[in-house]
């Protein structure tokens, strides 16, 4: 089975038209996308958009064979021309199945959100799932019958419909995952690619043709990532941005609870509103033994704050204490963890702060921490395959 992407981007297209901002202005090139339309085999349509006979045309394709036109969401704005060589559009109802005359068979998928989804096996069985805008598979099984060998569904606007098919083997390692829908809400070019391919997907220009069922590699997911940037810079966000597409995380908190802090109450109740529901929180500052231990993918947020309890145990605050012996006490503990980190096979995501590029700490305690985090970070990201500067919101890759 041969599916052909007409157009990649959101109902609207990319860039929208008259839309000014910076995302929009600079979709130019492969980065502009047409309104997302799939032709699979040359015989079923799936979305019928404006222009999709000449996309078909310059993709090298022909819609002439087109013996079927089905709809996934409804279509707003002025009403669309009918092209006099393709069938009437429709939609088929949920859970209902229908042949074509070329052999392959259409399946409706219900959603969770308006839209229909369609599963479509080939004449020799391979299987495609194709999901609408902002569309996850609602009423999924504890687990699927068997795998989809692609998937092409809107990763940026619903990452959690990903996580949802992995979770019950409706997406595997094998399964290619293409994302499509693509609005000025995605990142453009690099940075989309990178998201993308953090989570085992990717997209591809418009007027791409795919072979479904052959295994295309993707790009290796680095096993550990470390997020470093300054305060509010959004590299908690970039952290979980990078696990999204997981069934099951744990996210490590190891700020722990503050008795009558109101303002970091509030700062709790943010990140974790921001997270999926699916996600498992702990509580601890007890690194080692997770990242020895086997299980789901870590968010760690953040080492800054282990270092702070690493200090607290040590007693690094004291100038005495710290001489006779905390220093030592520390490096220890610290090699600990690094050599974890080295060791593990989970897939490990964690946070922490660059606090060495401002203002000189003013106490001995602060310049100490300063200095011991700086060493940290170091030697945290010499394990890591990836690393990653958050500045004003924008992610700079170090390594990886």
């Amino acid at each position: 089975m041969e599916l052909t992407l007409l157009g990649t981007g959101a109902p609207e297209g990319l860039p929208r038209p008259d839309c000014p901002c910076a995302v929009c202005a600079s979709a130019r090139g492969t980065g502009a996308r047409a309104a997302t339309a799939l032709l699979v085999d040359d015989a079923l349509l799936l979305d019928l958009t404006p222009g999709a006979v000449f996309a078909a045309a310059r993709a090298g394709r022909s819609v002439a064979g087109v013996r079927q036109v089905l709809l996934t969401h409804p279509h707003d704005g002025p009403a669309m021309e009918q092209p006099a060589s393709l069938p009437p559009a429709g939609r088929v109802p949920d859970g209902q199945e229908l042949t074509l005359i070329s052999g392959h068979r259409v399946r409706a998928v219900a959603m969770d959100a308006p839209g229909t989804g369609y599963e479509v096996t080939s004449p020799t069985g391979e299987r495609l799932l194709y999901l609408p805008p902002g569309g996850a598979p609602a009423g999924l099984p504890d687990r699927a019958a068997e795998p989809y060998d692609m998937v092409v569904l809107d990763v940026i606007g619903r990452p959690d419909a990903v996580a949802r098919l992995r979770a019950v083997d409706a997406v595997t390692a094998a399964t290619e995952v293409i994302a499509v829908h693509l609005d000025h809400d995605a990142p453009p070019a690099r940075e989309l690619d990178r998201r993308l391919a953090a989570g085992g997907t990717r997209a591809v220009p418009d007027g791409t043709t795919l072979p479904v069922g052959d295994y295309d590699a993707m790009p290796a997911r680095p096993r550990r990532t470390l997020v470093t940037g300054g305060a509010r810079s959004g590299k908690s966000l970039e952290a979980e941005r990078r696990l999204e597409t997981f069934p099951e995380v744990v996210y490590v908190a190891t700020g722990g609870r503050r008795d009558g802090d109101a303002e970091w109450a509030d700062r709790i109740g943010l990140h974790r509103e921001r997270r999926p529901a699916a996600w498992r929180t702990e509580e601890t500052c007890e690194l080692v033994e997770l990242l020895e231990s086997d299980g789901p993918p870590l968010l760690i947020d953040c080492l800054s704050l282990w270092l702070t309890d690493a200090m607290d145990r040590v007693d690094a605050w004291d100038e005495a204490l710290w001489a006779d012996g905390g220093r030592d006490r520390l490096r220890i503990r610290v090699a600990d963890l690094v050599r974890a980190v080295r060791g593990t096979r989970r897939t490990v995501v964690a946070v922490t702060n660059e606090v060495g590029s401002g203002v000189v700490p003013a106490t001995p305690g602060g310049r100490r921490f300063r200095d011991e985090l700086g060493r940290l970070n170091a030697a945290f990201a010499a394990e890591c395959e990836h690393v990653l500067l958050v500045v004003a919101g924008q992610a700079l890759v170090l390594r990886g």
